[in-house]
């Protein structure tokens, strides 16, 4: 047969394939046989293989997959593709690294309709299931013409004929006692839930123990189904209700007592989006155990009988004291703020009931003014859902003072139970302030999604500068850095992503007044149709000049301005929004001019491109100083 292939003569270059227009209104699967061939062992830049999915209307590509791990064998990659109703391309990219004794080849690329945990086993790639090796027993493929076994079955499932295939373990090689035999899916790559079936057969003389796990890429097993030891010399169907909101694996785990303990075959392994059981039940939705503060509360309350613990406030631009974290002139909630008789205070903030047995991600920001012991200022307790049992999962230990730190947690109950931040300090000359905001839920621990694949036209600046490049590195350009700038009064304390992480700043004192430095996005996929842009900016300090961002279309020498900012605007990460429109390939801009003085350190952080109009609408585009200096907390 023939495959494509990627060679060395084209190093440190990218080659792209890309498929014709597919449309999936169903969901699908695509199979990649793919193989990473090197000779060297380890190299600094190895050479990768990348698949992007191509959507109608969106500048960037979503990369679906990637992998750099050479092999002397072809492997197989099973991704999810969600059902959609636009138009879309599949891009299949090989990166050659450094590395001259490498090559990248793709043997087949298979799009069928369907989940990819489904499998008949008629295919030889037996749809990316695999067996993991143990010396003495193993899932073999059993059916066709192969008659190796002494307990063959007569017919398969699919089929029903002797020239069908199924997956067998046999217990005929048995040396030790509960030797396991595991057959292991695909990863699922896209949050399903539903029914999980199979059909089985059980012969036993011994007792066999059949089950059937979750595993998440913690490596934390879930068992969902186990047979019953009833002798099944037929076909059986098993039904299970099966919840996969992030990535994991269906592991089929045999375990035999001796090596006369008979046989367990599997076949037509398939999955519905429905429940196997009358579920009605709406699935959890972590989205409503979060909040951003701006109107309200969301599903978070406090305890009254504590008295006022927690208060929901905003602060105006202002060059003193900082704004919330979600756009730097929103609402927050702030601990300790109203004086009172009592000595001390404590603040109880409960957040809405969770589900128990599912693994969680929680993520919040934190900023702390004036304390002098930081130890129990902040904490974070499970509640179970009888209000007896508690647990602290976090408290907070030593942070920079003012800076919204993000904090993240990854808990797993097996009861519901409630999230619940509490915020007390014994003596009024110890207290000082808290403040809460973006508080966030995912499903999944924080480990695994860390590992998901970044989300497209999303640049936090974290690992490099994404797709912006300068257009003159000198003095006058953008740097990437983390923690406070040089110069006292101007420039940001940290980065907007989690308060230690990195921005892009000019530093002023290595500039001389009205001196520009650009960054320069890669040109970008025109599109039908608005697009939003997202950013976070930092312009603080007496001497500030001007920040502005363009848009330059591909063949036009023209810049069209699109947002501008004049002078100091505050001591916080503010939020720009700008909506635009080309339908030509594009580049964005943002351009920083130094200042009349040194104090005029400018950064931007969070940089967020969106198809689509944007929710929400600044009112200036085109602004310069802040209103007033007022810097009292509104209530």
């Amino acid at each position: 047969g023939h495959y494509i292939s990627v060679d060395t003569s084209y190093k440190g270059e990218k080659a792209v394939l890309s498929s014709p227009d597919l449309y999936s209104e169903e969901w699908s699967c695509v199979r990649l046989i793919y193989q990473i061939a090197t000779t060297s062992d380890t190299s600094p830049d190895p050479a990768r293989l990348n698949l992007y999915l191509r959507q109608e209307g969106e500048s960037f590509d979503r990369l679906l997959w990637s992998a750099k791990e050479p092999s002397d064998s072809w492997l197989i990659a099973s991704l999810d593709l969600m059902n959609s109703t636009k138009k879309y391309k599949l891009v299949l990219e090989g990166e050659i690294g450094q590395d001259k004794s490498t090559s990248i080849a793709v043997f087949e690329i298979k799009i069928t309709s369907g989940y990819c945990i489904e499998c008949d086993f008629e295919e030889n790639h037996l749809c990316g299931y695999v067996n993991r090796w143990n010396p003495n027993v193993n899932w073999f493929v059993g059916g066709g013409n192969i008659r190796n076994s002494q307990s063959i079955l007569p017919k398969d499932h699919t089929l029903n004929s002797a020239l069908g295939h199924y997956m067998y373990v046999d217990s005929v090689y048995v040396k030790h006692f509960q030797e396991v035999a595991q057959l292991i899916s695909p990863k699922t790559m896209a949050p399903i839930s539903g029914c999980l079936s199979f059909y089985y057969q059980l012969k036993q003389e011994s007792s066999i123990v059949f089950t059937v796990y979750l595993r998440d890429m913690s490596g934390f097993y879930e068992e969902i189904w186990k047979t019953d030891n009833a002798l099944n010399a037929d076909w059986a169907l098993a039904e299970v209700d099966f919840n996969a909101p992030y990535p994991m694996e269906v592991i089929f785990e045999v375990a035999f007592n001796s090596a006369k303990g008979g046989y367990v075959a599997l076949d037509d392994i398939s999955f519905s989006p429905v429940y196997c059981s009358n579920q009605t039940g709406t699935p959890f939705n972590p989205v409503n155990a979060g909040c951003n503060f701006e109107e309200d509360l969301c599903n978070f309350y406090q305890d009254h009988k504590d008295g006022p613990g927690w208060s929901r406030v905003k602060v105006k631009r202002n060059v003193y004291r900082a704004g919330d974290h979600t756009t730097g002139f929103g609402y927050y909630l702030l601990a300790n703020t109203k004086f009172t008789s009592q000595p001390g205070y404590i603040g109880r903030l409960y957040g809405p009931t969770l589900p128990g047995n599912l693994q969680f991600c929680l993520r919040f920001y934190y900023a702390l003014y004036g304390f002098f012991k930081m130890s129990g200022s902040l904490a974070v307790y499970i509640f179970e859902e009888n209000h007896v049992v508690q647990e602290k999962i976090w408290s907070v230990l030593d942070s920079p003072k003012g800076v919204w730190t993000q904090a993240e947690i990854s808990f797993k109950k097996p009861m519901p139970c409630k999230v619940v931040f509490v915020s007390w300090c014994k003596s009024f000359w110890d207290c000082g302030l808290v403040a809460l905001d973006d508080i966030s839920l995912s499903l999944g621990s924080c480990q695994a999604a860390d590992l998901l694949l970044p989300s497209p036209g999303e640049c936090t600046f974290e690992k490099d500068e994404c797709v912006f490049t300068q257009k003159k590195r000198g003095r006058g350009s953008w740097h990437r850095k983390r923690g406070p700038t040089p110069t006292s009064y101007t420039g940001p304390r940290g980065d907007h992503t989690t308060g230690v992480g990195y921005y892009m700043y000019i530093e002023a004192s290595n500039m001389v007044y009205g001196q520009r430095a650009y960054l320069v996005s890669r040109p970008l996929r025109g599109t039908s149709g608005k697009q939003c842009l997202t950013f976070f900016y930092h312009m603080y300090g007496a001497g500030t000049g001007l920040l502005s961002v363009y848009l330059k279309k591909e063949g036009d020498d023209e810049e069209i301005p699109l947002w501008r900012r004049t002078g100091e605007q505050s001591i916080s990460w503010l939020r720009g929004l700008i909506e635009y429109e080309s339908d030509t390939n594009y580049q964005i801009i943002f351009e920083a001019i130094r200042g009349v003085s040194i104090r005029s350190d400018t950064a931007i952080d969070d940089i967020l491109f969106q198809a689509g109009p944007c929710l929400e609408v600044e009112e200036i585009q085109f602004s310069s100083g802040y209103p007033d200096s007022l810097n009292e907390i509104e209530y």
